[in-house]
């Protein structure tokens, strides 16, 4: 089981929260993402740990950007 941390910036509703959720939830291996609106905050739970692009590709198909 790994775990990652980032940051999502652009954020402003739940259905902002609910699109990144579902994004992120369809790369391989994701088991749970947890997000916090406030602070642009997204956990990640997957069974091997996450390619970076893979990664920011999906944050952007729904349409925000990962903070650098």
């Amino acid at each position: 089981m790994a775990s990652t941390t980032i940051t999502v910036t652009g954020m402003t509703c739940g259905h902002c929260v609910s699109s990144v959720k579902e994004e992120i939830g369809e790369l391989p291996g994701v088991t749970d993402v947890r997000v916090d609106l406030a602070s642009g905050r997204v956990e990640i739970d997957s069974a091997a740990p996450l390619d970076a692009e893979q990664l920011r590709s999906a944050v952007a198909e729904a349409g925000y950007e990962v903070v650098a």
